[in-house]
């Protein structure tokens, strides 16, 4: 038995997805820039899948373009907003997905002052925490509504409330909660989002970016007149196409994926911490219900995670962004974890493949991985 439990890294592609690709791949070849009749088609299917997306998360389709990926789509309203905001003050957290972080960073070098906010304990950034870091030059805030290592939840709506207060914008990476939990501009009340297509069943290489109307940000790719003149570049529609497929089942079952995930990944945390040394890292804190970060004492992470590999369980040391460093994750160093519990940590993360039994099976593995781990020491 194999047991995937990494779908926070990637997902595989839904079998709807695969299909509707395979007919955009064979049917709409033509360039959707194209005034004929190939050109004319291939524009309806990428407008249609447009259509498709902005519904997934209640937005008007003209809100919307397409991107190569979320880490483009952060880029875009990361350095585009900055680009209107010379030397303003930009707000985010030392928890972010390395495309925002490395993203503030450039912007901090070239002279944008940029505040990295500390979370809890638990993982936390509160709203309160948002509100003590306001000035009166923050022009924008950037804080993502679950974390890709841990699962916590940000309040993004209170953000939104204290930003927009202050005069700010309020930008959200939405990438770890699409595909697993509804997703709402409105409701959030954000200024711009970031989704991914192959976090929620759909294709690699292809994201969006919502900007809400009256916010107009200049390209960040130039070149060419696609997307509105905001992002040049041919389009994809095959991928685009298979966006549209996977947003559609992302709202569908965007409530019962919660429910069927939350289950599962709290058997899988019982099973784990029955283990002496076995602790759960952001333990109390409101969470999505597909992650679960644990650390094992006496046990280093790399060593478990190629255990659990031949064994038959994939899992992750945190973001696939950042696989293959030897450094441990920034998320558990900001939280206050040491070096050696940041790289004792393993995350588990869950998607519509999993079962009861498949879970039961990674944990029995996880027992006997971590006992001949900690023998070896």
């Amino acid at each position: 038995m194999n047991v995937y439990l990494d779908y926070a890294a990637t997902t595989p592609l839904d079998p709807a997805v695969l299909a509707a690709m395979q007919r955009a791949l064979a049917e709409d070849f033509g360039n959707p820039s194209s005034l004929h009749a190939y050109g004319q088609r291939a524009r309806r299917a990428v407008e249609e899948a447009r259509e498709r997306v902005a519904a997934a998360i209640g937005a008007p389709p003209r809100t919307l373009t397409f991107t190569s990926g979320a880490t483009e789509a952060d880029n875009h309203a990361l350095r585009s907003f900055a680009a209107l905001h010379p030397g303003k003050h930009i707000i985010t957290s030392a928890l972010e997905h390395s495309a925002v972080l490395a993203t503030c960073r450039l912007l901090e070098a070239q002279g944008w002052p940029v505040t990295y906010l500390t979370p809890n304990a638990r993982g936390e950034i509160l709203p309160e925490a948002v509100a003590a870091a306001l000035r009166d030059d923050t022009a924008l805030v950037a804080l993502m509504l679950v974390n890709n290592e841990t699962g916590v939840l940000t309040d993004i709506p209170a953000v939104s409330e204290l930003a927009h207060r202050a005069g700010a914008r309020l930008f959200c990476d939405a990438v770890q909660a699409f595909g697993s939990l509804p997703v709402d501009v409105g409701a959030l009340g954000v200024d711009m989002l970031a989704i991914s297509a192959h976090k929620a069943y759909g294709p690699k290489g292809v994201g969006a970016l919502f900007v809400r109307s009256g916010l107009e940000l200049p390209p960040l790719l130039v070149g060419g007149e696609q997307e509105r003149g905001l992002r040049a570049g041919t389009l994809n529609v095959p991928a685009i196409v298979g966006f549209g497929e996977a947003a559609t089942l992302a709202k569908e079952r965007a409530a019962d994926d919660a429910r069927a995930l939350g289950a599962l990944r709290d058997l899988l945390e019982g099973l784990l911490l029955q283990h002496p040394g076995v602790q759960r890292n952001a333990a109390g804190a409101p969470r999505g219900p597909k992650h679960l970060n644990v650390r094992v004492a006496g046990v280093d992470g790399e060593d478990l995670l190629m255990g659990l590999d031949g064994a038959g369980v994939a899992a992750s040391a945190g973001s696939a962004c950042a696989a293959g460093s030897l450094e441990p994750s920034h998320v558990l160093l900001a939280m206050g974890l040491s070096r050696a519990e940041a790289k004792a940590s393993v995350r588990f993360s869950l998607g519509r493949g999993v079962t009861e039994a498949g879970v039961r099976f990674a944990a029995e593995r996880f027992a006997e991985v971590v006992e001949r781990c900690r023998v070896a020491v």
